[in-house]
């Protein structure tokens, strides 16, 4: 697997190899004066240069200045692998730089937005715009060692023009161009098509990133040849804001959508909501916003009409669609495996795949595979390891359960006092006493006071207060028992209170029982406990108690059903119950069953209804006063005469006695979402953010994750996000890049500063080794007879790019769209320019008009290649918008012999370019 993943670059590597064999063959014949061509003279200034070594910046030369045939052998392997192990250290500090970058776009606040029935909710949105971030500072991270090394490179050779910090990006941009695009049209898999989404931004960029080069060779030709002048470096260095406001424009499509009313798009993954400008969009070709995920064909979410929030209802089906592939796996681990689908499948940006492909290209693992592991980790460990309760040093005494429940006829009511925490072995006196509530002492129970005694050992003591039965309906009554006048003693010998210098036991609550008793001299009266219920699906089967007061005598049917609101019956949003509750004598409490069904919904406020409809008296043999009082039936006869005294008395009695509904005959049960499940989704899709998964919280997890070898698997091996062992491979880049990666956990983490701590230690060692870079490139070309430019526009630019390369490679397998790989390379083409050369020129260009004098830049080489890349550039960008032709399908993949044909199309133009470029600086073709 390791060598299908790194086989789209071999190629590169294998051109790269025979290049420089040709080129060092190239330096020995300079040097013994074999050179087979003679050059063509009097076309260009440069052609009489020497390549003699020149002081570097940091580095010194090495004496003495011409060795040996041998010794120039050895001084090319050590400045050849010097520079490869610095472009090393540069791909990791830059790993660090782009993952503060991404902290810093990642970003978010929250904002309130009413919805059309006057409801608010809060939501979150990114403080930056994705276009925004992507040409200012994710640019800047990929294009950051060649930025300052043209920036250090004028500054460090007192002002005066250099050939290799120009050349290198002219000779990145090439490499970008042409062999990175041409990788990413040919690992699209077979069958499968990529297309640009930002389709309007990548018109903006690419005529940007065009424009740039045509602007560098009118500088350097045309206005002031030879001269560059304070106003058009600087001109060169404003057009870098003015090409990020018209890509922000293109992406808010203002101006063309200016009357439209606002509304929001969704990142499904993330839940946030970008504001946008505009109607539904009619199609994807010009338009960038129908949609920003990779589940769904996306589209403009008005939040007035829209009730449930995309990125929650997709998280769901997630959840869902896990859940039914593996049913034995519990919800931790569901969650773990959601997480890491969603990141692995969301939209990404630019700085992470320049991050993963960094790390997995120096033996630091899957970044979201290790990220999963160690969340599995950490939930197993959350789980096995469980917080002991702290140990209580005062015994804490109260009731156990705090209210009771008893007939009138039961003769005596338990109560049970327990003791918590503290010692023991201590004994406890504490005193109890009843006081009156609706129930009053002498007439409804006995008064009673006295003192309970926990002894040593004991947690826990029973005590009885008598009931008195009456023949008289009435209601329920209740009564309290209050604790009071708590004692600590050593031993068991009666307690001294002047000896007890502090306290070892404490009354806690509920210190005060609540004693109800129910009256047995009546039927019953049956009711609900309330009138409404709030339940949660996830409850499974609900159960509803149907209380029995204000008496208890007999045996009494009570029929039940359910009655459909909002919420359906028959198994979609619960199950039909219908029957008839029987209640023996004595029994005040039954409950009704009802399963409620479970679909997963985020927002759910359903109802529905349970009667209960006439109780009925069964079984009157245990009524007071006897059967013969509730005879029902008259006979006709009887019932035509007027009733004697004891037989309306007899009547009205019998009457009373019958049960009856009380105040909640009727109970609404509200359906609700799962409170569990909704935190699990709200808490999941806070967690796909790609912030924590790139960004460091302290400076043990970066030196932890710097001695730790993790394999870098493939992302689409397996669903589970579980690490595979590491490679020979992973190991062999771990040990080589180990001292670097040390050195640079030494870093501000990420989360300091919201990672503008991280980003200016990072841009500043990056300027540091890029310095050392620019010295070692600069003695590795003249050691073997190289000019700089030569030097910068084949090894430097292919040495700054391979990050690039593998980053762009993942985003095109993995996005569904072609713009974190082709869309970006033209955004950080015009990046360099505008910054790169406009920045370093205004520095020179200012301090030489302080001076009174003149910036000079050499037209020839830099021109020829400026001019050479900008033709190439045309022709590779028309062949791609020619791809997006039905036949083709879109920029990256296709039909197998069309995306070979593209491939080695724009591999031959970039041969063409290292060619003609090579052959105009030794003035073997003419240039300018």
């Amino acid at each position: 697997m390791a060598w299908l993943r790194l086989q789209p670059v071999t190629s590169a590597f294998l051109r790269f190899g025979l290049i420089t064999f040709v080129l060092f063959l190239h330096g020995l014949q300079v040097d013994a004066g074999t050179g087979a061509i003679p050059p063509i003279t009097g076309q260009n200034d440069t052609c009489s240069g020497s390549s003699e070594c020149k002081e570097g910046v940091i580095l010194p030369i090495w004496y003495p200045e011409n060795p040996s045939l041998g010794d120039k052998i050895a001084r090319v392997i050590v400045y050849f692998v010097a520079l490869i192990y610095m472009f090393l250290g540069v791909s990791i500090i830059a790993d660090r730089f782009m993952a503060s970058i991404e902290v810093i776009t990642s970003q978010e606040k929250e904002i309130t937005i009413k919805k059309s029935n006057g409801e608010t909710i809060t939501t979150t949105i990114r403080v930056w715009n994705e276009t925004v971030s992507n040409l200012t500072l994710m640019a800047l991270g990929s294009s950051a060692p060649e930025i300052l090394l043209s920036l250090i490179e004028v500054c460090g050779h007192g002002f005066v023009a250099g050939d290799l910090g120009p050349s290198t990006i002219v000779g990145s941009a090439a490499f970008n161009m042409f062999i990175i695009i041409a990788i990413c049209v040919y690992v699209i898999p077979d069958g499968e098509t990529r297309k640009i989404k930002h389709l309007r931004v990548f018109f903006v960029t690419a005529a940007w990133s065009i424009f740039a080069y045509i602007w560098l060779y009118m500088i350097l030709a045309v206005f002031s040849p030879g001269v560059v002048q304070v106003w058009e470096g600087l001109l060169t260095l404003f057009f870098f804001p003015v090409c990020v406001i018209l890509a922000w424009i293109a992406d808010r499509k203002l101006f063309l959508y200016k009357y439209m009313h606002k509304r929001y798009r969704t990142d499904k993954h993330r839940g946030i909501i970008i504001e946008t400008e505009g109607d539904h969009p009619k199609g994807i070709e010009m338009d960038g916003k129908m949609m920003n995920s990779h589940f769904l064909d996306g589209n403009l979410v008005p939040m007035e009409g829209k009730e449930v929030d995309e990125s929650r209802k997709e998280m769901i089906r997630i959840l869902k669609d896990l859940k039914q592939k593996h049913p034995e796996k519990d919800l931790d681990q569901l969650v773990e495996m959601a997480n890491y689908y969603a990141l692995s499948h969301q939209q990404k940006s630019r700085a992470f795949y320049r991050i993963q492909a960094t790390r997995m290209m120096t033996g630091a693992g899957n970044i979201l595979k290790k990220h999963a592991a160690e969340q599995a980790k950490r939930s197993t460990s959350l789980h096995e390891v469980r917080p002991e309760e702290p140990e209580e040093f005062i015994s804490k005494i109260y009731f156990d359960p705090c209210s009771y429940q008893c007939l009138e006829n039961c003769g005596a009511v338990l109560l049970t006092i327990v003791r918590k925490g503290g010692d023991v072995s201590k004994t406890i006196y504490v005193d109890y006493k009843t006081e009156d509530g609706s129930a009053n002492a002498g007439a409804d129970y006995e008064f009673t006071e006295g003192t309970v005694v926990l002894k040593s050992g004991e947690t826990q003591k029973e005590f009885s207060i008598g009931i008195i039965d009456d023949d008289i309906f009435e209601e329920d009554e209740h009564f309290f028992v209050r604790l009071s006048n708590l004692r600590v003693v050593e031993t068991d010998e009666p307690p001294d209170l002047n000896k007890l210098p502090y306290p070892k036991a404490i009354l806690a609550s509920p210190c005060v029982a609540t004693v109800t008793i129910l009256d047995d001299d009546h039927a019953g009266i049956f009711t609900f406990e309330c009138d409404v219920i709030h339940v949660s699906e996830s409850i499974g089967v609900m159960e509803v108690k149907v209380l029995r007061t204000s008496g208890a005598r007999g045996t009494v049917i009570v029929p039940f059903r359910t009655v459909e609101g909002t919420a359906k019956g028959g198994g979609e949003d619960f199950e039909d119950a219908y029957g008839e509750l029987e209640f023996k004598n004595d029994e005040t409490v039954k409950t009704i069953h009802i399963k409620v069904i479970d679909d997963e919904e985020y927002e759910k406020n359903k109802t529905f209804f349970l009667e209960l409809m006439g109780p009925r008296m069964v079984d009157m043999s245990l009524q007071k006063g006897g059967p013969s009082l509730y005879v029902v039936a008259v006979p006709t006869e009887v019932s035509e005469r007027k009733l004697t005294m004891e037989e309306e008395e007899a009547k009205r009695i019998a009457e009373m006695g019958k049960p009856i509904l009380g105040e909640h005959p009727k109970l609404e049960v509200i359906v609700e979402e799962s409170y569990e499940f909704k935190s699990t989704v709200d808490k999941l899709i806070k967690k796909t953010n790609l912030a924590l998964v790139v960004g460091t919280h302290s400076w043990r997890d970066q030196f932890m994750e710097a001695i730790t070898v993790s394999a870098a698997g493939d992302e689409d091996e397996d669903e589970s996000g579980e690490e595979r062992l590491p490679s020979c491979f992973d190991y062999v880049m771990h040990f080589l890049t180990v001292f670097w990666k040390v050195l640079f956990a030494c870093v501000p983490p990420t989360e300091y500063c919201n990672g503008w701590a991280c980003f200016i230690v990072s841009i500043m060692i990056i300027g540091m080794l890029t310095a050392v870079i620019g010295d070692l490139a600069s003695h590795f070309g003249c050691t073997i007879g190289l000019k700089d430019s030569v030097t910068a526009v084949v090894f430097v630019a292919f040495g700054t790019s391979v990050p690039d390369t593998f980053a762009s490679k993942a985003a095109a397998v993995q996005d569904m769209y072609a713009d974190a790989s082709i869309g970006n390379v033209t955004g950080s083409n015009a990046v360099n320019v505008f910054l790169g050369i406009g920045l370093a020129w205004s520095v020179a260009a200012i301090y030489w008009a302080s001076k009174g004098q003149e910036f000079h830049v050499s037209a020839g080489t830099l021109a020829f290649s400026v001019t050479l890349f900008t033709i190439f550039a045309f022709v590779c960008i028309s062949i791609l918008l020619y791809r997006r032709r039905p036949h083709f399908g879109g920029e990256l993949g296709g039909p197998k012999g069309c995306r070979l044909a593209t491939t080695l199309l724009f591999v031959s133009l970039w041969l063409l370019y290292i060619l003609f470029a090579t052959l105009e600086a030794y003035c073997y073709i003419r240039g300018f």
